[in-house]
C-alpha cells in the first residue's frame, strides 16, 4: 500500500472575506493570517482600500496582512465605484456595510458579476432605510445610498448566507438590531466570527438574533483551510486510487455537507485532529483508497450546506456505478454561470450521460474513458471539476480557461499535477 501524500489547502474563501471586513470595522490592528490570496479575496481588499482602511501586505511573499481598522461606523465615501471583479460575496457583505454609513457609493464587477441577483439584498436593505438603485434590472452597476438604518426582521424566502451576511453586517455597522429567519441554516461563518469578537448574537434552530453593538476589538484570525478547495484534491485521489492526507481544513457543518455525500457514495473519508480555531471547526482529512463509486441522491434541507460542491460531485458521479439525481438546488442557475446547465453540457460534451433537470440534473455513471472540450464560462468551479477528470489516466479532458481558477485557488493546476505524478 502506497504512503498517503500529505497536503493541505488554501485558506478558506468565505473566512478570508468576512476577516478583512470584520478587522476593518474594528477599532485597531488586527493581524489575519492564512488569508486566501485569490483574485475575489483582493477584491475585497481592494473595496476596503477605497473605504479608507489600511491594510499591510505582500500577497505574493506573505500570507499574513495587518489591517488597521476604522471602527464600526468609520469608513470613508469613496471617490471612485467600487469594482468587485468577479466577487459576488464582496459585492453583497459590502453592500450591507456601506449600507449603514452616511455614503453613496457604487458597485461595479465584471461582466459575470454584473449579471448576477442583486435585488435579493437591497430588499431587506431598503426596509432598513437604506436606497438602492440599478443601471439594469437586477444587477451591476449598484448605487447604495447609506444612512441610520432601523431595526429589522427579515424572514428570507431561501437559505442564503449573503443575504444574511449582509443583513446583520448592516445592523452591526448602524447599531441596530436584526433579526433573521431562514427556510433552513445557511453558512454560519459571519455569526461564528460575531460570537468570536464578542457581539451579542444568539442563534436559534430557525433563526439568528443580532442585538446592537458597540465597538469591535481588533482580530488575531488564523483562517483554515477552504473545504470547498479540499475536496477537488479528495475527488482526484478518489478517481486515481491513491490515500491523501490534507490537513487545518475547516469542517463547519453549514459546509461540509459534501464530505456526507463522499461517504455515502463509498468513500473512505475520516477526519482526525479536530479542534476549533477562531470560533470555527478544524480537522484533518484522511482519504483511503475505496472499492467502488456508487450513484447518490442528493437534495432536500443538505443542498444549502454543499451548493458550491455540486460541479466537481457531478463529476465524480460520472465514474461512478449507477444514477445520481441532484434536485432542489435551481440556485446553481444564478451563480458564475448557470451550473446546471453547465455541468451537464461539458458532461455530455466529453461522453458522459447526464440530464438537465429544471433544479438539479441526473448523472449516470460508467467507466468508459472521457474526451473532449469543456467551456467553462469563466466559471472556477466548472474548471477545476473538469480538470480533476482531464487529471485522470486516460481520458483527454482540455479546459478552455483554466486561468479563471485564479479567483478562489492560486495554484490549484500545479498541485493537481503533483498528486497525479505522485507515487
Amino acid at each position: 500500500m502506497s504512503t498517503a501524500r500529505t497536503v493541505s489547502v488554501p485558506g478558506d474563501k468565505s473566512l478570508s472575506h468576512r476577516a478583512l471586513m470584520f478587522a476593518a470595522l474594528a477599532t485597531g490592528e488586527s493581524v489575519l493570517r492564512g488569508v486566501l490570496p485569490s483574485a475575489d479575496v483582493r477584491s475585497t481588499a481592494g473595496v476596503l482600500a477605497a473605504l479608507g482602511v489600511e491594510l499591510v501586505t505582500s500577497w505574493s511573499s506573505s500570507d499574513t496582512l495587518y489591517v488597521t481598522g476604522r471602527g464600526r461606523r468609520g469608513l470613508l465615501m469613496p471617490n471612485r465605484e467600487l469594482d468587485c471583479g468577479n466577487s459576488g460575496t464582496t459585492t453583497r457583505l459590502m453592500a450591507g456595510i456601506v449600507a449603514g454609513h452616511a455614503m453613496r457609493a457604487t458597485f461595479s464587477g465584471d461582466a459575470s458579476l454584473s449579471r448576477r441577483p442583486m435585488r435579493r439584498i437591497a430588499r431587506p436593505l431598503t426596509q432598513m432605510g437604506a436606497s438602492f438603485s440599478f443601471a439594469s434590472d437586477d444587477g451591476l452597476p449598484m448605487t447604495v445610498q447609506g444612512g441610520e438604518l432601523s431595526d429589522i426582521t427579515w424572514v428570507s424566502p431561501t437559505a442564503s448566507a449573503q443575504v444574511k451576511s449582509a443583513i446583520l453586517l448592516a445592523a452591526l455597522v448602524s447599531g441596530c438590531s436584526a433579526r433573521v429567519q431562514e427556510p433552513t441554516r445557511s453558512r454560519d461563518h459571519t455569526e461564528r466570527m460575531l460570537a468570536a469578537l464578542g457581539a451579542p448574537i444568539f442563534v436559534t434552530e430557525d433563526a439568528v438574533l443580532l442585538d446592537p453593538v458597540g465597538q469591535l476589538a481588533p482580530l488575531h484570525f488564523v483562517v483554515p483551510g477552504d473545504p470547498s478547495s479540499a475536496l477537488f484534491l479528495i475527488a482526484s485521489a478518489v478517481l486515481q486510487g491513491q490515500p491523501l492526507e490534507i490537513v487545518n481544513v475547516g469542517v463547519n457543518e453549514t459546509r461540509s455537507g459534501a464530505f456526507g455525500v463522499l461517504q455515502r457514495m463509498g468513500v473512505a473519508l475520516s477526519f482526525a485532529n479536530e479542534r476549533e480555531v477562531g470560533g470555527e471547526p478544524v480537522a484533518d482529512i484522511h482519504v483511503a483508497p475505496c472499492r467502488g463509486l456508487h450513484g447518490v441522491m442528493i437534495g432536500g434541507d443538505e443542498i444549502p450546506a454543499l451548493i458550491d460542491e455540486i460541479p466537481i460531485l457531478a463529476c465524480l458521479a460520472s465514474c461512478a456505478e449507477g444514477e445520481t439525481r441532484i434536485t432542489d438546488a435551481a440556485e446553481l442557475r444564478v451563480k458564475e454561470s448557470d451550473r446546471i446547465a453547465a455541468v451537464v453540457s461539458n458532461l455530455r460534451a466529453i461522453g458522459a450521460d447526464a440530464d438537465e433537470l429544471p433544479d438539479g440534473m441526473v448523472i449516470r455513471g460508467g467507466s468508459r474513458p472521457l474526451s473532449g472540450a469543456i467551456i467553462t464560462h469563466a466559471d472556477q468551479r466548472i474548471a477545476m471539476a473538469f480538470g480533476v477528470l482531464g487529471a485522470l489516466s486516460g481520458n483527454d479532458v482540455r479546459v478552455d480557461d483554466p486561468a479563471c481558477v485564479d479567483v478562489s485557488f492560486p495554484g490549484f493546476w500545479e498541485l493537481l499535477a503533483s498528486l497525479r505524478a505522485a507515487p
